[in-house]
C-alpha cells in the first residue's frame, strides 16, 4: 500500500492538516445540521482525506467498507433510451463517481443516481428514515445545462439525498450550485505543515529523516501534499538512508514531458507538404501547390 493510502486520516481527529476545518466538520455532523456540501482547493490539498474521514464521522466504519462496480444505467435522453455505464465507489451509506466522465451526458447519471437513492433511504438507529450521499468529483467539468440540471435535482431530494461535491476550482461551478450547499475552502498546506506530516511519516516507517532533506521535498511540492509523500517514498525506494543534498526525482509524468520537449521544440510543425494528400500532388501543378501554401 502506497504512504498516501496508508497514513490517510480516518477520522476528523486525526486531521494533520486544516485541523480548524474538521472540527468545523464534527461539530456539523454532531448537531445533524450537515447540509450540500462543496469542497473546493487545489489538487493534492487534501479535500479527499476531509470527504472521506466526514462520511466515517457520519456512518462509522461501515462507509469505509466500499466496492468498485462498473455500473449501467438506462437514461432517458429526450426522444431515446441510452445506456450509460460509469465506475462508481460505493458503500451501504455512499456512492462516488465523477459525472464528468459521461460527457454531456452527465445530468442524465445524477438525476438517475439521485432517483434511485431515494428509493431507497436506509433507516437510522432510531428507526427513522436517514439519507444517503452521493460524492461527485470534478463538478467544474460539468456543463452548465448539466450544473443547472443538478440544481433542480438537489431541490428536490435533499430530504432524503446529500450530495458532497468536490473540485479545484469553484469559479467553473454555477453560483445556482453554489448556493445550494455550504462551501469549503481547502487551501494548499504550507512547507511548513507538509515537513510536519513527513516527519510523522519517517518516524511512523522508522526512517532517519534529515530536515533539510524534509525541507526539501516540501519545497519541491508545489504545496501538494500527494506529491510531497510520493515523492518521500521514491527517494526511499531509490536510496536508504537519506542525505540532505539526495536528489529528488520528478513525478513520471513530468519525466515525459522532459523527454517529448526537446523534440516537441526541434519540430514545431510538420512540414507544409506533408499536409497535402498524395492525391491532390498528382493532380495539382507545383507552381500551384507553392501558391497555395504560402496563403495557408
Amino acid at each position: 500500500m502506497l504512504w498516501v493510502d496508508k497514513y490517510r486520516p480516518k477520522t476528523l481527529d486525526k486531521i494533520i492538516v486544516h485541523e480548524d476545518v474538521a472540527q468545523n466538520l464534527k461539530k456539523l455532523v454532531t448537531e445533524q445540521d450537515c447540509p450540500h456540501l462543496l469542497f473546493y482547493g487545489p489538487s493534492g490539498s487534501g479535500k479527499k482525506t476531509l470527504i472521506m474521514a466526514l462520511l466515517r464521522q457520519m456512518f462509522g466504519p461501515g462507509a469505509e467498507k466500499v466496492k468498485v462496480e462498473n455500473k449501467t444505467w438506462k437514461v432517458d435522453a429526450g426522444t431515446r433510451t441510452i445506456d450509460l455505464e460509469l465506475t462508481t465507489l460505493s458503500s451501504t451509506h455512499h456512492m462516488e463517481l465523477n459525472p464528468s466522465d459521461a460527457g454531456f451526458q452527465g445530468r442524465y447519471i445524477v438525476q438517475e443516481i439521485i432517483k434511485e437513492m431515494a428509493k431507497n433511504r436506509p433507516i437510522d438507529t432510531k428507526g427513522k428514515k436517514g439519507f444517503k450521499v452521493l460524492v461527485l468529483n470534478e463538478v467544474d467539468k460539468l456543463s452548465r445545462e448539466a450544473q443547472y440540471s443538478l440544481r433542480r435535482t438537489m431541490e428536490k431530494y435533499s430530504a432524503s439525498c446529500r450530495l458532497i461535491l468536490c473540485c479545484n476550482s469553484s469559479s467553473k461551478v454555477t453560483e445556482a450550485v453554489c448556493s445550494q450547499c455550504l462551501n469549503v475552502r481547502i487551501n494548499a498546506p504550507t512547507e511548513g505543515q507538509i515537513f510536519k506530516v513527513l516527519e510523522f511519516i519517517g518516524k511512523k516507517e522508522g526512517l532517519q529523516l534529515p530536515s533539510g532533506f524534509a525541507a526539501h521535498i516540501a519545497e519541491k511540492s508545489n504545496r501538494s501534499l500527494r506529491r510531497a509523500i510520493l515523492s518521500l517514498e521514491t527517494c526511499r525506494v531509490q536510496q536508504y538512508p537519506f542525505s540532505n543534498n539526495q536528489a529528488i526525482p520528478p513525478m513520471d509524468w513530468e519525466e515525459y514531458i522532459f523527454e517529448i520537449a526537446p523534440d516537441i521544440m526541434k519540430e514545431q510543425s510538420p512540414k507544409r507538404e506533408e499536409c497535402i494528400p498524395q492525391v491532390m500532388l498528382q493532380r495539382v501543378d507545383p507552381s500551384q501547390i507553392s501558391q497555395q501554401t504560402e496563403l495557408v
